[in-house]
């Protein structure tokens, strides 16, 4: 049976606190007793958008939550979910605003990108991999550090430039619907799956061009410890190869033993 190792990097924009980081990400490992796959998400909040870092959390969360209904990767199930918590984000709004201006902030509303995953299969003859996409996270599918899939397929000059996304405001749900993208796949163990915000898949996706395919994946799947992560979202800054964004790396390995060892950074 396969099984899937994860880990989570991160990283907020320079001259941010850590409590302002606008991506989030979140995973559910799954259950195989009672048959609950695998589940991952990341998304990126929009800066300028109200409460950004509340409307990302709800988001990832609720995404990973089965018991709070959390949608299966269909268009009519993602609609469902879409309005349920954009209802919950507006219940959740404060008795009473700081400020008209707050106010104005909230009635204009949150946004933010959302890449979601899903592993399905493992204990069987065709395991795989589905996704849903909206805006310009992405995923990486690696197979012997060679791309397989990019979902979505974003070349490097359409990142950062007003993207879609997942709104609060109910009005947004039409254009939502018809801009959410779908994608699935096959695995294999030894399978990489690269989770990425904005920033980071625009690194990505240029980096291929100038070192290839073994270099940056070989890179990016022996990355161990957050403080070689940070050095490398700050080198990259500086040389002005990456802008300066909240940056979330989700790396899923599917293998098919137990890890020999587990490190746990604090």
């Amino acid at each position: 049976m396969l099984s899937a190792r994860v880990v989570t990097f991160w990283m907020e924009k320079d001259g941010s606190a850590p409590h302002e980081w606008e991506d989030g990400a979140a995973v559910d490992p799954g259950d195989a007793r009672s048959g609950r796959d695998p589940r991952f998400v990341v998304a990126d909040g929009a800066t300028e958008a109200y409460d950004s870092v509340r409307w990302v959390e709800h988001l990832v969360t609720a995404f990973v939550d089965r018991d709070g209904a959390a949608p299966e990767l269909a268009p009519a199930d993602m609609l469902r979910w879409f309005a349920t918590v954009q209802q919950a984000w507006v219940a959740a709004a404060p008795p009473a605003f700081a400020s008209i201006f707050e106010e104005r902030k909230f009635a204009q509303g949150s946004f933010a990108t959302l890449l979601g995953c899903e592993l399905g299969d493992l204990d069987g003859p065709a395991p795989s991999w589905k996704a849903v996409a909206l805006g310009d996270a992405v995923l990486f599918h690696v197979r012997r550090r060679r791309l397989l899939v990019q979902f979505p397929p974003l070349g490097a000059g359409d990142f950062g430039l007003d993207p879609d996304g997942v709104h609060t405001d109910p009005a947004a749900l039409p254009v939502m619907t018809e801009r959410l993208r779908f994608a699935e796949h096959q695995l294999e163990a030894g399978d990489h799956l690269f989770l990425v915000t904005d920033a980071l898949a625009e690194w990505i996706v240029r980096a291929r061009g100038h070192e290839g395919d073994d270099r940056v994946w070989g890179f990016l799947s022996r990355i161990g410890h957050p403080d070689t992560f940070a050095r490398f979202v700050a080198d990259s800054r500086a040389a002005r190869d990456m802008r300066n964004d909240d940056v979330t790396l989700m790396r899923v390995l599917v293998a098919d033993s137990a890890p020999d060892h587990v490190m746990v950074c604090l």
